[in-house]
């Protein structure tokens, strides 16, 4: 019986993602930890600010986890959010659990707390990269109701792996943003299977920007995070010399390619417009040896 992580809580997500009764919870949400900025604008908040972080086993490993709460402001940062996150990496550095796992469901910033929110992803991201940096791999997973985008899509870009399931999203702007800002000619975002195509996880697969793609559910998210524990992305020059090469060939190659079927099939998969209608193992099956 699969347990979907797309409709799943923060806590739930996590709850089946760790050991059981692993998890301790920093700051929970007794502590009353709360934003300032949301009580001076007459906007609700929540107790934990939307989001949950701590520590637990995985498989019987240490880590540290953190995980957004879609279901408040669409896991957007604040000031006490973002915090509460940097703080979680940072003391990755200092008390060196085995991995840190990062279970993303955000809009990118709060627009309530604006420069506040802004300054906060920035702290994130340099803590994702120092706690890299300590040898201290760091896991992403996306598959939650409102993707991964805005400054969050960049810290999950910066991750060791990322782990996706075809209903998570990641990019920088979501598809309203696009809308509004360059006309619903260039992106309906009404248009499901359109976003889907573009942003969601199959795409994002076939063009290597995440490295494990999963089913929708809890226990194919922790099977691949066991997998991924050890396994890190390369933090030097070298790295990001290659990861420049690549995007450099991909707008050669896909530059003129008007929607993603067309990207499909300019990688030689057959069908390419039946990807869609696929379940996770056939897909996989499908474009095997197809990637970017």
């Amino acid at each position: 019986m699969t347990h979907s992580y797309y409709e799943a809580s923060a806590r739930e997500r996590l709850a089946g993602l760790l050991d059981p009764a692993s998890f301790h919870e920093l700051l929970p949400p007794e502590e009353r930890v709360t934003s300032p900025h949301l009580r001076q604008l007459d906007t609700p908040g929540a107790f934990d600010d939307g989001i949950v972080v701590g520590a637990g086993r995985l498989d019987g490993h240490a880590v540290l986890a953190a995980a957004q709460e879609g279901g408040f402001m669409g896991g957007a940062v604040g000031e006490v959010h973002g915090a509460k996150l940097t703080g979680l990496l940072e003391r990755a550095v200092a008390t060196r659990p085995e991995a840190v796992l990062l279970l993303i469901e955000s809009g990118g910033v709060r627009l309530h707390e604006a420069n506040a929110g802004l300054i906060a992803v920035s702290e994130i991201m340099r803590a994702v990269l120092a706690a890299r940096n300590a040898g201290i791999p760091v896991l992403a997973l996306i598959g939650g109701q409102y993707g991964c985008f805005g400054g969050m899509g960049i810290v999950a870009r910066l991750c060791d792996r990322i782990i996706i399931s075809e209903e998570g999203r990641l990019g920088l702007s979501g598809p309203e943003v696009i809308e509004t800002t360059c006309g619903v000619e260039e992106f309906d975002s009404r248009d499901r299977a359109l976003v889907w195509r573009t942003v969601g996880g199959k795409h994002r697969f076939l063009l290597g920007e995440v490295d494990v793609l999963v089913p929708d559910d809890v226990a194919a998210f922790r099977q691949a995070a066991v997998a991924q524990l050890t396994r890190r992305g390369g933090l030097d020059l070298d790295a990001l010399k290659s990861e420049h090469a690549a995007l450099g060939r991909r707008l050669d190659r896909f530059g003129d390619c008007p929607d993603a079927v067309d990207i499909w099939r300019a990688l030689g998969i057959a069908s390419a417009e039946r990807l869609p209608l696929l379940d996770t193992a056939d897909f996989l099956s499908a474009v095997a040896g197809r990637g970017d």
